[in-house]
């Protein structure tokens, strides 16, 4: 394998090339290896079939780059996570979500007036057609609210069609500010028909953290005021859940928008994927581990089974599936945590009791230090979301609602990509080959 230095930031170059041999003919093919600003070359194999008339295989596409990206890097062995080039910790504690919104949307910070231009703009994006508030009463009582999201959200396109030509840059911009500011309308929204109570319009007065916990908790029978501790806490949720590179909803998104469909499908498809149990569920399996588990007392029993390969118990919210070392962004949810659970004055709800015996055995017990089982941010945001009053069945939804700026800035960095096509996957095809068809007296 031959190889040179990495390209310049944002580019994509040709760094050296890998040679394949075919065992079977003895014939040799050299592959592009191709490196961009950081993270490891790929192998270009888009003209391998056409040479060897081979397919490769990768299920879950794990080992495969779909696509070249300038807006998050992660690095799981060293515990790394960048926007832009920017550290979510550093995120995290200087800026407000919407100003992550611009930095993933635009690839930079805004100044202070871009920044007040932009809040302006989601501010006054918020509320949503009267009439797409009558969809909620089509739905039973009793609907997750995942399924309210994901036919509300696929149902934007039914009202605005002045942002669905995804070949105009600017209506992929009035798109982009519209799903960011809406969707804490529909979330709120669907967390307001499910409970019977009535809908709560958003006020401009508000930020978006503070005006998303208006619009959830807050009645027309009082002056409802949203707690600062609990509105930064909201906040810092929002970033720490707003894009995470390729993962499965992203790249749902990206896979409907590549046939060209409108954005607002594109989104929906985006809610559908991440609300399986084993994407954005994550959380709220966090919480339904604490229910099994019970009482403190009972934690060592669950602890051993844990550590017991045989055994089909897990802990829920500890370690990650991209992270080998320490999640960057449970520290900072971690601290949150704490803060909130003060502000609240929550100190004996059996749950929370037994998250942190878990969390304090977690960072301490041999096994799970050598295994980097470390608590994770969906062990904590579980925590949170649950000591600040949302149901469990909200939890999946707040998710969606932080991730849509993920999601759309993807889709609008794919649209203006001029190497993009239509998402077409292989397969390894197992079944029958041709066979002779059989008449219906002769079966």
């Amino acid at each position: 394998m031959e190889s040179s230095k990495h390209a310049p930031h944002g580019d994509v170059t040709q760094v050296g090339t890998v040679t394949l041999t075919d065992d079977a003919t003895g014939k040799t093919l050299k592959l592009p290896l191709l490196g961009g600003s950081t993270g490891p070359n790929v192998i270009d194999i888009r003209k391998l079939y056409a040479e060897t008339g081979y397919f490769t295989y990768d299920p879950g596409f794990t080992s495969t780059a779909a696509c070249d990206s300038a807006i998050t890097y992660i690095d799981g062995d060293e515990g790394v996570l960048l926007h832009r080039g920017y550290a979510i910790a550093d995120l995290a504690e200087n800026c407000d979500f919407l100003e992550v919104c611009h930095l993933l949307l635009n690839g930079e910070l805004p100044n202070p007036q871009q920044k007040a231009d932009f809040e302006r703009t989601i501010t006054y994006h918020t509320m949503v057609h009267e009439q797409l508030a009558k969809f909620y009463s089509g739905f039973r009582r009793d609907a997750h609210p995942m399924a309210i999201m994901c036919g509300v959200v696929g149902a934007l396109s039914a009202f605005y069609h002045d942002s669905t030509d995804i070949f105009d840059p600017v209506q992929r911009k009035i798109a982009a500010h519209r799903l960011i500011a809406k969707m804490p309308t529909m979330a709120a929204m669907a967390h307001k028909y499910t409970v019977g109570e009535p809908f709560m319009y958003p006020r401009n007065d508000l930020s978006y953290a503070e005006n998303f916990l208006y619009m959830t908790f807050g009645t027309p029978c009082e002056d409802w005021k949203v707690d600062p501790v609990l509105s930064e806490a909201m906040d810092k949720i929002f970033i720490l859940h707003a894009d995470h590179e390729q993962n499965a909803s992203t790249s749902t998104v990206r896979l409907a928008g590549s046939s060209h469909a409108n954005p607002f499908a594109c989104i929906a498809s985006g809610i559908a994927a991440l609300w399986g149990p084993a994407h954005g569920g994550a959380n709220e399996a966090v919480l339904k581990m604490l229910e099994e588990i019970g009482s403190v007392e009972r934690i060592p029993e669950f602890v051993r089974r844990a550590k017991d390969k045989n055994d089909s118990f897990r802990l829920m919210g500890f370690g990650h599936r991209v992270y080998k070392n320490y999640d960057p962004r449970a520290k900072i949810m971690r601290e949150t945590c704490y803060q909130v659970l003060d502000r609240l004055g929550i100190q004996d709800e059996p749950h929370l009791a037994i998250a942190m015996e878990l969390e304090k055995i977690a960072l301490s017990d041999e096994y799970f230090i050598e295994k980097k089982l470390y608590p994770n941010v969906d062990f904590y945001s579980g925590i949170i979301l649950k000591a600040m009053g949302f149901p469990t069945s909200m939890f999946t939804v707040l998710f969606a609602l932080a991730r849509t700026v993920g999601w759309i800035s993807q889709w609008k960095e794919m649209i203006e990509d001029p190497a993009q096509k239509i998402g077409r996957p292989r397969q390894l095809f197992t079944g029958y080959a041709a066979r002779p068809f059989v008449p219906l007296d002769k079966r």
